[in-house]
């Protein structure tokens, strides 16, 4: 095996890459094969070798049909972003370099370019400067670090040993608002800690105030775990956190944050107002790969207490030995040991945009959104149910029924992807505007193909 020998694999990898990106401007943004096509496709593991450049061109024909255009400006699904030409083209380093970022000897040099994406993260995005940072796959690992951390400090602040695990140590009881995302849930199921109890809500999804003042009341002497959200799934509000977490603390309580795309408001001083006071909690999740636009998969998790973040993520053992700084270990502060340095493509991106690019393109995706919101309120039954102050835009139409065919008609077309939901009881169509290469011309598409399909589903 020679350096050579990766060429053709390489070049037609690269060749398909660049007809992917190309084709995102005008492709079908739904996949225009399903699952059991391509399984067809794929057949059984053959008994022989294939040149690596013969298995690409084979992966690119049988996989491309069945992929959405996830990085279209035209694909407000979900909350996906799209990778930017930096991180992308960083990523592909990342995958050439083969590193394992969890041990700093072993790659100083991808250690310390995450370490300096970690520091321009937590400056952006306002938080305490001596925070510490993981990079971990996506904010459902990042809320689990989170919740880990919080978990292991109440455990101690109760007299309990977090290395003996929850049992027989104190109880620990989980407060969230009804709009907690699934993420959050599946963080505490892995954390071994109780589905909390559900604090009230207003109309946005934020936590009340005097809803928390009550439920903490019920328990004062509990250690006691508060999760609050920045960007609620269906409205994007955030809850009010220069209320809450000081009412919080004075209990006692961890606050943590999942602010998987909210968080970004804090980094734009045009929106920040609508995250005042997330600074005040203790740990915080958010996602690279969606609002800043890194390639998949990239989540963050960021703790006020580097200490704390170290005791309760990090492993010994001999061979680690001798081999970190004062700073530690990549492995200190996420879940894995050994795993591809994710960061890199952050700091690509970032470096790229600089501090005023990141602004723009936050504020940016938030004026897509208020675009989509102006042109719905001229589509004849649609009703938007949220205040748009932030990416996302929540509608519906006359009764469950009619949204569901709506959506439904959209999606068949393929021209935009848009999502179908539940929010407060009813059937709603959601919009996500999360990808940096959305457009007012993208809007104008996305809402003639809501009109489309107003007309397909209009009973004569």
């Amino acid at each position: 095996m020679t350096a050579s020998d990766f060429t053709p694999a390489l070049d037609r990898a690269h060749a398909h890459a660049r007809d992917w990106i190309a084709s995102l401007g005008t492709r079908q943004v739904t996949p225009r094969r399903g699952g059991a096509t391509i399984r067809n496709a794929l057949g059984e593991l053959p008994d022989t070798p294939t040149p690596a450049a013969t298995v690409i061109d084979d992966l690119a024909a049988v996989v491309e049909p069945g992929l959405g255009a996830h990085g279209s400006g035209r694909f407000f699904g979900f909350v996906f972003g799209g990778g930017q030409p930096a991180g992308v083209a960083a990523d592909w380093l990342v995958s050439a370099w083969d590193q394992n970022t969890g041990v700093l000897a072993a790659a100083p040099g991808a250690a310390e370019v995450e370490r300096a994406a970690g520091r321009w993260l937590v400056d952006l995005l306002g938080l305490p400067a001596t925070s510490s940072v993981g990079f971990t796959t996506g904010a459902t690992t990042a809320n689990l670090t989170g919740v880990l951390v919080g978990r292991d400090q109440l455990l101690r602040r109760a007299g309990g040993d977090p290395a003996r695990g929850l049992a027989g140590g104190p109880r620990i009881r989980v407060l969230a608002g009804e709009d907690v995302h699934t993420s959050v849930l599946l963080a505490l199921r892995y954390a071994g800690l109780p589905q909390p109890e559900v604090v009230a809500v207003d109309d946005q999804g934020r936590v009340r105030t005097d809803a928390l003042e009550a439920s903490l009341a019920d328990a004062p002497s509990t250690p006691t775990l508060l999760l609050l959200q920045a960007g609620d799934l269906h409205s994007g509000a955030s809850d009010p956190f220069a209320e809450l977490i000081p009412i919080a603390h004075r209990h006692g309580a961890w606050v943590h944050v999942d602010g998987a795309f909210g968080l970004w408001q804090a980094a734009s001083p045009s929106l920040r107002h609508l995250a005042a006071g997330v600074e005040l909690a203790d740990s915080w999740a958010t996602d690279a790969h969606k609002t800043l636009n890194v390639p998949y998969d990239c989540g963050v998790v960021i703790v006020r207490d580097p200490a704390a973040h170290r005791a309760a993520m990090s492993i010994d053992a001999p061979y680690f030995a001798g081999f970190g700084d004062e700073f530690g270990n990549p492995y200190d502060f996420v879940p894995e040991l050994s795993r591809r340095a994710r960061g890199l493509p952050v700091w690509a991106t970032l470096r790229a945009m600089g501090r005023t690019g990141v602004v723009d393109l936050i504020d940016r995706l938030a004026a897509r959104a208020h675009e989509f919101a102006a042109g719905i309120r001229g589509i004849p039954g649609a009703q938007i149910l949220n205040d748009v102050v932030f990416t996302q835009v929540t509608l519906a139409f006359e009764d469950d029924e009619r949204t569901r065919a709506i959506t439904r008609a959209i999606l068949a077309e393929g021209d935009v992807w848009m999502s179908g939901s539940v929010w407060r009881g009813r059937a709603v169509l959601r919009i996500s505007v999360s990808n940096w290469q959305t457009s007012t011309a993208d809007v104008e598409r996305g809402l003639a193909a809501i009109r489309r399909a107003v007309a397909l589903t209009s009973t004569p």
